[in-house]
């Protein structure tokens, strides 16, 4: 709660001083970032709608699908679930922290936030169009593998 007091006020004493310094530009900054925030609205609401469906359906089952239980399968299909699932950061974070609550293994919810984060199948043919598809083929493959390490040494670490 700190955290957020302090970020919070930090930010309005920037933006008190940017609106001292020059009001116009300020003022044109605000409105091209709320038009942002509205731009990303929707696709916000529905990814949090989304998310809370799949977790009302499945939140008694994270433990026997992601947890320590659920061995090898359970830690390939969070990883694919991460590759395949196209979310910020910022949403897919509280809700890893909710499969943990729930009973998922560290290293699944690691792969769940490497895999996420690191690999994009849904934007894959995007990625093919502006880099060639033998670096994005390339690219994903070698990530996939880099976040499967990585979320095994999380869980031996942690």
């Amino acid at each position: 709660m700190k955290n957020i007091i302090f970020i919070n006020g930090l930010v309005l004493i920037l933006l008190i001083f940017s609106l001292i310094k020059d009001r116009q530009k300020t003022k044109k900054s605000l409105l091209i970032a709320l038009k942002s925030l509205g731009k990303m609205a929707p696709t916000i609401i529905s990814i949090i709608l989304l998310i809370g469906i799949m977790y009302a359906f499945f939140i008694d089952k994270i433990a026997i699908l992601f947890g320590q239980e659920s061995g090898i399968l359970g830690f390939i299909s969070i990883a694919l679930l991460g590759s395949i699932v196209h979310m910020p950061a910022l949403l897919a974070f509280p809700l890893a922290g909710s499969f943990l609550d729930k009973g998922a293994s560290i290293s699944s919810v690691a792969a769940f936030i490497t895999t996420l984060t690191m690999i994009g199948i849904v934007t894959l043919p995007l990625e093919i169009k502006t880099m060639g598809k033998k670096f994005a083929i390339y690219r994903n493959g070698i990530s996939f593998v880099i976040a499967l390490v990585i979320a095994v040494l999380m869980g031996v670490i942690l």
